[in-house]
């Protein structure tokens, strides 16, 4: 139902079937959008719940009905990304959040010239929030705490061996991304900052298991190479699992 308004809920919120909304909601329902006691809007809990409800006065609604919709990826895919400076990472968790994605991790690396604050990282979390109201997204990005080099290999690790890892590098030799995909439980892409990986960095990876895998013979830029990346693998595994209920019907 894209032509209805999506609200994303806490569980606080829900009290039986009944939902009381927060001010800024009642300020966006009521005196932004005009909606009224009787309007109706999707409510969504962020972890995969939707539901049909209605206003029953500016500060509460209640629940019509639970909706069975389908807009996730098949698979998590999980993005570590050295965010440039300024606020171009807006864009990255906006843009990244409505192609489908389920985590991403500011990464701090050697050359990652944004340290981001408490302030940032909440910023962050609150776009990722607007951005899968926006795009029909069952499920909200994690958006974790920003992590050192090290540190994401290590959390990487510990994800399992069902997980697929690639490091995105300017190498023209390297294969392309999309050549590289196969079938898995999961994937963990890193994208790199203005400058690039060090050679350091670059060996790091590599020997905690993550594959080098090209975007193409052009240097995108540090906020371009993570949207093009989950471009390509929201792409395939659609397109995979389109092709698998093709084959299922027939």
């Amino acid at each position: 139902m894209p032509q209805l308004q999506r609200l994303v809920i806490t569980s606080e919120q829900l009290q039986g079937e009944q939902i009381a909304l927060t001010q800024e909601q009642q300020h966006y329902l009521g005196r932004v959008l005009r909606q009224q006691t009787g309007s109706r809007f999707i409510a969504m809990n962020g972890k995969g719940q939707w539901w049909l409800a209605k206003l029953d006065s500016p500060k509460s609604a209640h629940i019509l009905e639970s909706l069975n919709i389908t807009t996730e990826l098949t698979i998590p895919v999980t993005l570590m990304v050295a965010p440039a400076k300024g606020n171009a990472f807006d864009q990255v968790v906006r843009c990244t959040t409505e192609l489908g994605i389920s985590r991403l991790v500011p990464l701090l690396s050697e050359r990652t010239l944004l340290k981001p604050s408490p302030h940032k990282c909440l910023r962050w979390r609150r776009i990722a929030i607007e951005a899968a109201e926006q795009s029909c997204r069952q499920v909200i990005p994690e958006v974790l705490d920003p992590m050192s080099l090290t540190a994401a290999l290590r959390w990487s690790q510990q994800r399992g061996q069902t997980t697929a890892q690639y490091i995105c590098v300017t190498d023209s030799a390297v294969s392309g991304l999309l050549s590289k995909l196969a079938p898995t439980q999961g994937i963990i892409l890193m994208t790199g900052p203005e400058g690039g990986w060090t050679t350091t960095e670059q060996k790091q990876a590599i020997l905690a298991g993550y594959r080098p895998v090209s975007l193409g013979r052009r240097i995108l830029k540090a906020t371009t190479a993570p949207i093009t990346a989950l471009s390509v693998i929201a792409a395939h595994l659609e397109q995979h699992s389109v092709s698998e209920q093709q084959e299922g019907v027939t």
